[in-house]
């Protein structure tokens, strides 16, 4: 299994939609101070299911949806998803049969969330 893209919507400092293609020789991600490296990290590792805003250097949930700034406002609902390949090995169970398999977590300001494999909604396990 391969992560090949990462998809970033309202999440952090990333106001826009950012997508990021990682090819195969693709090991890590680099810039200069300030420019989002860490949210990036932050990103995949919510969409897998941290459940704590600290370890996303955080308050609240809350604080991974962008916040607004002097010329944009808030956003209301943050999302992250993962595109994996199956590669070499098969996704484990009912996903055996797919060669490419999308996880996406979805946070409301109300605090609704919810968690979608290749669109479906799913739960946290």
């Amino acid at each position: 299994m391969r992560l090949s893209k990462l998809i970033l919507n309202v999440f952090k400092s990333f106001a826009d939609r950012t997508e990021f293609t990682f090819d195969d020789d693709i090991t890590g991600v680099v810039g200069p101070n300030g420019c989002g490296k860490s949210n990036v990290v932050d990103a995949v590792r919510w969409c897998l299911g941290e459940q704590r805003p600290k370890q996303l250097r955080g308050q609240a949930m809350q604080d991974i949806i962008f916040a607004g700034s002097a010329e944009r406002d808030p956003m209301s609902v943050a999302s992250v998803t993962l595109h994996f390949e199956a590669q070499d090995e098969p996704f484990p169970g009912d996903y055996a049969r797919l060669d490419e398999l999308q996880v996406t977590r979805r946070l409301s300001r109300d605090g609704a969330s919810e968690y979608l494999i290749n669109h479906q909604k799913v739960r946290l396990r």
